[in-house]
């Protein structure tokens, strides 16, 4: 019983890993960030231009429900861009079904998505945002297809529109 209760209480000590201080930091650079985007608008602004949910993800960082896109199972030629302000991110044939409930993708189109750690829910992690506009896409992890780059980059369906190819 003493064995189980020290074992429960190092999980508790461990997990508790002190990154407050670092949140700050990172919020603080993202607020920089913020300034310095070609796009930039009044929460109001935002709140007019955008759905609920397109808000809540793109301006909130929140995130919506897994299997909850239209984007999905999207299989159509084309381009993703930010639901917030029109930049193409990822290319259909970047995409893959990685079976997490989101849209994912091996790759961004370079220089269109920035990078910022996360610790939201206590440990880091790497946010995608629109180079842009800093609407929140996602976050991108190192568990994607080997065969390409590696990375999945996990996208809230809501942060895209779709762009068909042109025939």
């Amino acid at each position: 019983m003493i064995k189980k209760l020290f074992f429960g209480i190092a999980i508790i000590v461990s997990g508790c890993k002190g990154v407050s201080q670092e949140k700050q930091v990172a919020m603080n650079d993202a607020n920089k960030q913020q300034e310095s985007f070609k796009i930039v608008k009044t929460e109001k602004e935002w709140r007019e231009q955008l759905s609920d949910i397109e808000f809540y993800v793109l301006r909130e960082e929140g995130t919506e429900r897994a299997f909850s896109s239209d984007l999905l199972k999207n299989e159509v030629v084309g381009t993703y861009t930010c639901a917030a302000c029109g930049t193409a991110l990822f290319k259909s044939e970047y995409k893959f079904d990685s079976g997490t409930g989101w849209p994912s993708f091996d790759r961004e189109i370079e220089g269109n998505v920035g990078f910022d750690v996360d610790y939201k829910i206590g440990y880091e992690r790497t946010e995608e945002y629109c180079a842009n506009c800093g609407g929140h896409l996602g976050h991108v992890f190192n568990d994607g297809p080997r065969a390409t780059t590696g990375k999945r980059h996990c996208i809230n369906g809501a942060a895209l529109n779709f762009v068909p190819a042109k025939k």
